[in-house]
């Protein structure tokens, strides 16, 4: 014998019903603009990858792998991304797919965590300002790559007395071009931040540094124009060429002498399974799977909000997170194998030329890429690699301010009865 409804109520089931049905009525009639949906399938894909690949699947991963254990980090690693980042990263899709809101008006299923909303999106704004730096430093890299021979190998006019004086007599590229003091000397104290002795030295503002940080600025609102629609486009080449170049570095780095050994440091001699019973090497896998996959922002949220309400996303959580997970050992590879080059060079330990953060990115792995041959070419690639990886970061974090200032109300959310669900 079937329970019938008291009078006046509905079933979930025919809640749901009626009220997807209705929906294409109300959004007609009213006037409003409907929210916009994702024209292709693969363009909500490729946003999502270049969003949680970014440049911590370089600088910070294959550091944190030589740190904690080589190949054994990666069980740990693993673990976390099944328990912990994938069902994160699933629920935050489903949230956004579901209620076809940003990370601020999704909240209202649960009124008491809108204030979760509100932080993520100011994270985000704070975090956009100085990712939009870091791809400033990368454009000045790139445009500085477009010479003849590159500019932090050599001694010029902005190196100190500490480097001239290490110029041999018959002035050739001498002691300066492999003293390690050169490449910081590059990017901290003349040339890129021209960084002050203390705080109280405020400096002042380098023009072309400025500059790079406006075209940042504008590439990144260019992209973002017309919404998805010009956003997904972009991601076509800001989320593949990182692959390609990568790729190219990699076979590049492998057939390098040295190579070998920066490779067995990454994961053959590092490779210690008794350093999984530190605490502080699962602190460093969660951190590490939260950080790449970029849960807890608001973005995954903002960008499955455009799709279809019956995509599968569970296949693409799945789908981003093993494909950002392999990029991370894919990048761990490409990098080890050219320190491996530098270190052997250098007359120097691996574990002596590895570093992680701004000091891979612009000092220790621009100084391997001088010392190859033809070293130009392979620092156009390098950091044209860094540019599209922040920029892919750049264009979900910016899109999901500028959704949450322009247009915060679609009408899937307000016809879904949630709390009858």
């Amino acid at each position: 014998m079937g329970i019938l409804p008291l009078p006046g109520f509905m079933t979930c089931a025919n809640k749901k019903s009626v009220d997807l049905n209705n929906e294409v009525n109300e959004a007609n009639n009213d006037g409003e603009p409907e929210r916009e949906m994702w024209p292709r399938k693969s363009d909500y894909m490729l946003s999502m990858v270049g969003y949680a690949v970014g440049l911590g699947n370089v600088w910070r991963f294959p550091y944190l792998a030589f740190k904690n254990g080589g190949g054994a980090f990666l069980i740990p690693y693993t673990i976390m991304l099944a328990f912990a980042g994938l069902p994160m990263f699933f629920l935050e899709c489903s949230l956004g797919q579901f209620a076809s809101l940003g990370p601020v008006a999704v909240w209202r299923i649960v009124p008491v965590f809108q204030g979760t909303g509100v932080t993520t999106v100011l994270i985000s704004a704070l975090v956009s300002i100085y990712y939009n730096v870091i791809v400033a430093y990368s454009l000045y890299y790139l445009f500085a790559s477009f010479t003849s021979y590159l500019p932090w190998a050599e001694c010029f006019h902005w190196a100190d007395s500490r480097c001239r004086n290490g110029i041999s007599a018959n002035n050739s590229l001498s002691l300066c071009s492999i003293n390690e003091y050169l490449f910081e000397l590059y990017f901290s104290r003349k040339v890129t931040l021209q960084q002050s002795s203390s705080l109280d030295e405020t400096g002042h503002v380098i023009w072309y540094l400025a500059l790079c940080l406006l075209l940042a600025w504008i590439i990144a609102f260019a992209a973002l124009s017309k919404g998805i629609k010009s956003s997904g486009k972009v991601v076509y080449f800001t989320a593949l060429f990182p692959y390609v170049v990568l790729i190219i570095l990699l076979v590049r780095g492998c057939t390098l002498e040295g190579a070998r050994d920066g490779i067995e440091y990454y994961i053959g001699q590092q490779s210690d399974i008794s350093k999984l019973s530190n605490g502080e090497v699962w602190r460093d896998a969660a951190t590490q799977i939260f950080y790449s996959l970029s849960v807890a922002w608001g973005g995954v949220i903002a960008l499955s909000s455009y799709n279809k309400f019956h995509n599968n996303c569970y296949l693409d959580a799945i789908v981003v997170c093993v494909i950002n997970c392999l990029t991370s050992v894919l990048a761990g590879f490409a990098i080890f194998s050219i320190l491996g080059h530098m270190a052997l060079v250098s007359g120097k330990k691996v574990s002596e030329v590895v570093d992680e953060g701004f000091g891979l990115a612009f000092i220790a792995y621009p100084d391997a890429l001088a010392k190859l041959p033809i070293s130009p070419l392979w620092s156009i690639l390098f950091f044209c690699m860094l540019l599209t990886l922040g920029l892919d970061s750049q264009f979900a974090m910016i899109g999901k301010l500028s959704r949450v200032i322009s247009f915060s109300s679609t009408k899937r959310y307000n016809t879904l009865n949630i709390s009858a669900m």
